[in-house]
């Protein structure tokens, strides 16, 4: 029954997902994505099967490249009202992004080699493994077969659904990878390729459209090339690639998800923009983080319709779509209240620590100078950590409440996700990568300073990269991301003062790169530099909050559409 459940389930939001992409998306996208779609699975099924993983992915490459370089030649045809010239760009732009991600796949892999609980490959393995397994209602609990201890499922149920479909793909190909309780720990070169194209699929299937579209709406009176750029540089961000693509995780699909939503309410539609949202939140718990943007953007624009009536009936068509679209997510576990309770924590394990690993967030940083788990018991920090954010969240906000504009929803989700980040209850380095989706989103409107904290983002994981056997494909990654965005975009607006703060920033980041190599740290102090990577990054954090929060409130009061969102000016004219 739990098996036909999430089959029907999934075609039912699959079907929704077609719909309501045809329904936004323009006829020349969805054939360049139909394209692009059929071309990676013939490909994927190719390199499943193929015995030489790099012979494959070298393959991959030079067809793209083939591929990308005739279409350009061909781009002064006309098929019918198609724009051919956006046809070719999009595909130019995706062939990039998978070039990048194919390449980083290469690597190894969070905990290759590492027992006895290997790392965030093995978890991905094992929630396979479990859902495939085991009946839905024994997915969240203790039982004889399904050890929470040893990488529990401990995400939302659409993750689960998720882990199901791929374990119902994974035994059809070999079912050794997903063999009840005798699979933990498995690895093999054809597992490798087949979890490694799990993730190029959903990125290609929800993250890379989604980039693609928001700069489509929102550059919609910029040339081609500005939006072939800027989508470029989005999707070189190297945070995000390096986390997916080498770590090994899916935070492609919630992210992906946001910025669908993101652009759904800009474009006006706020049942659609809440109800995929509340997908987002449903896959990943941690788009908590944006949560109260959402909220209170949606929550303003239906306080700012003219007559009460029409008030009333906004916020009870936007409540009533976000109850649905959770109903349909949590049905299988909606049986009793201790059903619901268990998963709920599972999802919020507030019995772990104040903060994970070297996180670069307030906590981890003060514990320098200030141990807090010395001094208070977990509920008062559980309470220290609450009433911090909310305090740190109010003044965007009521802000955003006050005056819903699309512009200061961005400038909201950026300032109340990284207030999240710095100051919330068991933080994850990985969670940054929250904060850079809408931070990628508002590089138009503070070029410079959006490139500088996605650089440090990248930065603050770099220990957790390093210990994955990431570090080359980081170093090339960042140099490209910087060098792309020299490229792309216009800085002459600021102030020679502000570029000078920035480069001593990456300079002191560079020096921070050379000191382990150098300088070994002390026996008594094995975690010395990440410690020192955390605070470095959280002091630029800390200011950047400062900062976000002064642009939204500088924002102009006065809403426009999303075709005049941004000033194409800030895009150089490649």
């Amino acid at each position: 029954m739990s098996t036909a459940y999430v089959m029907s389930t999934a075609y039912v939001m699959s079907t929704a997902y077609v719909m309501s992409t045809a329904y936004v998306m323009s006829t020349a996208y969805v054939m360049s994505v139909a394209y692009v779609m059929s071309t990676a699975y013939v490909i994927s099924v190719a390199y499943i099967m193929s015995t030489a993983y790099v012979m494959s992915v070298a393959y991959v490459m030079s067809t793209a490249y083939v591929m990308s370089v005739g279409l350009y030649n061909l781009r002064n045809m006309s098929i019918g009202n198609m724009d051919w010239d956006s046809f070719v760009l999009s595909l130019v732009t995706v062939f990039y992004g998978l070039f990048l991600r194919s390449s980083v796949s290469l690597n190894s892999y969070s905990g290759a080699g590492k027992p006895p609980m290997f790392g965030d490959y093995e978890a991905q393995r094992h929630w396979m493994e479990i859902t495939y397994n085991l009946p839905t209602a024994e997915w969240y609990w203790q039982t004889e077969s399904n050890d929470l201890m040893y990488w529990g499922l401990d995400y939302p149920p659409l993750t689960a659904y998720h882990s199901k479909l791929c374990g119902i793909i994974a035994n059809f190909l070999n079912p050794r990878w997903v063999a009840l309780n005798v699979s933990r720990g498995f690895e093999s070169y054809h597992h490798k390729v087949f979890m490694r194209y799990t993730v190029l699929f959903v990125d290609l299937l929800i993250y890379i459209p989604s980039i693609l579209y928001f700069y489509s709406v929102t550059l919609k009176t910029a040339t081609k090339t500005k939006k072939f750029f800027m989508s470029a540089l989005v999707l070189t961000y190297p945070g995000l690639i390096l986390i997916d693509h080498g770590h090994f995780q899916y935070n492609c699909v919630s992210l992906g998800f946001t910025c669908f939503a993101v652009v759904a309410l800009l474009k006006d539609r706020y049942e659609l923009g809440a109800s995929i949202f509340v997908l987002a939140l449903n896959y990943k718990q941690m788009e908590l983080y944006h949560a109260l943007p959402f909220f209170f953007y949606l929550l303003g624009i239906c306080f700012h319709q003219f007559l009460w009536i029409n008030k009333v009936l906004k916020l009870a068509s936007i409540g009533l779509t976000v109850v649905v679209t959770f109903i349909l997510c949590w049905m299988p576990f909606l049986t009793s209240r201790h059903s619901i309770l268990q998963v709920l924590h599972r999802l919020f394990p507030f019995n772990r620590g104040l903060y994970e690993d070297k996180v670069a967030n307030f906590w981890c940083s003060l514990s320098v100078i200030y141990k807090m788990k010395n001094v208070f018991d977990q509920q008062q920090i559980l309470k220290i950590c609450l009433i911090s954010t909310l305090l740190a969240c109010i003044p965007s906000s009521l802000n955003l409440l006050c005056y819903p504009t699309k512009k200061k929803f961005l400038y909201s989700m950026v300032n109340c996700s990284l207030a999240f980040f710095l100051f919330s209850f068991q933080v994850h380095e990985k969670s940054i990568l929250i904060i850079a989706l809408p931070v990628c989103l508002l590089l138009l409107d503070c070029p410079l300073v959006s490139v500088w904290f996605l650089v440090i983002s990248t930065i603050s994981m770099y220990p957790l990269l390093e210990r994955d056997g990431q570090s080359f494909s980081y170093f090339t990654l960042l140099i490209l991301f910087i060098a792309i965005s020299l490229c792309t975009m216009d800085y002459s607006e600021y102030h020679i003062l502000v570029k000078l703060i920035v480069g001593s920033s990456f300079f002191g980041a560079f020096i921070l790169h050379l000191l382990p190599i150098f300088i070994e740290a002390p026996k008594k102090l094995p975690d010395l530099y990440a410690l020192l990577f955390s605070v470095y990054c959280c002091m630029h954090f800390l200011i950047m909050l400062v900062y976000f929060n002064y642009k939204q409130w500088k924002c102009s009061e006065n809403d426009v559409s999303a075709d005049n969102l941004f000033i194409s000016k800030k895009i150089k004219n490649n």
